[in-house]
């Protein structure tokens, strides 16, 4: 295979299938994340850093990708993270989520790896874990810099 005509993978939008895009939308909105391409009906996306979080039904995202929609477990394995710049971010923001809709799941707290951190859930289960961690930082974008 040819190395230089293989595109690099890359995080550019993550879909998170719903019960209720409305309910969905307000929370996110509550968040105060920016949403973008309002246009479109049936969908909702929302700017995250350099990426974008679609928001879409959960049976039509069952559909699209071929497969059962079957009932939710407790945990999916999967969560996705926040990252800020102060244990007072973090408390800020789990405070918000909880207070928009939704589901604080663990409390922020010092942890093993020497940050701190702490995990809410969304109105539908998804899980996002919010955290400082002091061994890493940014750059002037806002994006996570990690050292070699």
């Amino acid at each position: 295979m040819d190395e230089t005509l293989t595109p690099a993978l890359r995080l550019t939008l993550v879909t998170l299938g719903v019960g209720d895009l409305a309910r969905a939308i307000a929370f996110y909105d509550g968040l105060g994340l920016v949403r973008r391409a309002r246009k479109y009906d049936g969908v909702a996306f929302f700017e995250v850093g350099g990426a974008v979080l679609s928001l879409f039904p959960r049976a039509d995202l069952a559909a699209d990708a071929g497969v059962a929609d079957t009932p939710p477990s407790a945990f999916s394995g999967v969560a996705l993270a926040c990252n800020l710049t102060s244990p007072q971010e973090v408390d800020a923001l789990l405070t918000r989520a909880a207070a928009t809709g939704g589901r604080l799941v663990k409390a922020a707290q010092a942890v093993f790896w020497g940050g701190y951190s702490g995990y809410f859930a969304d109105p539908d289960g998804h899980l996002w874990e919010v955290a400082f961690n002091p061994f890493t930082g940014f750059d002037v974008a806002g994006n996570l810099v990690l050292e070699d």
